[in-house]
């Protein structure tokens, strides 16, 4: 807690912070880092080979085999949300699984099965972006502004 919010606090309060402190269990960071690289390397591996296949066996490129590629992986984490699977792995490996496409599939399923009983269009369709909207808003943000850098470096250099 920061020291303004201890000033604001009672010395109850403030009693009260520094036993929770001193019983709080202390988090194993290296096992929890660990298990997220784990966690996080093994869908990454995953990913690639796909990649792999999809290049190998169905004639794809380096380019165009990211597609299906992602689909695969939004499926799979689709499947295993809808299983109750990818609850118990994200349990135990923390941050690793929350790589950009599992993640974000994870986080679509998980809001539309816990909503379904509202209905398709206000109980789906309305809460399965309130968590993850506010990620697709800023990835198009950070898109553009990524993308306007790229444009006055470019014209800079072209100068």
């Amino acid at each position: 807690m920061s020291n303004k919010k201890k000033k604001k606090l009672t010395p109850t309060q403030q009693q009260y912070q520094q036993y929770a402190k001193q019983r709080e269990p202390k988090r194993p960071v290296f096992l929890n880092c660990a298990r997220a690289f784990l966690v996080g390397g093994l869908i990454c591996t995953l990913g690639q080979g796909l990649q792999w296949m999809f290049i190998s066996y169905f004639g794809f490129d380096e380019v165009t085999a990211g597609n299906p590629t992602a689909a695969v992986l939004i499926i799979i984490s689709v499947l295993l949300t809808g299983l109750g699977v990818y609850d118990h792995i994200a349990q135990w490996a923390g941050a690793g699984t929350a790589i950009p496409v599992t993640g974000f599939a994870n986080t679509m399923a998980s809001a539309a099965i816990e909503h379904r009983s509202e209905g398709y269009v206000l109980g789906v369709g309305g809460n399965m972006f309130k968590i993850s909207g506010p990620v697709i808003t800023y990835g198009v943000f950070f898109a553009f502004v990524v993308s306007l850098i790229k444009i006055i470096i470019k014209e800079l250099g072209g100068m």
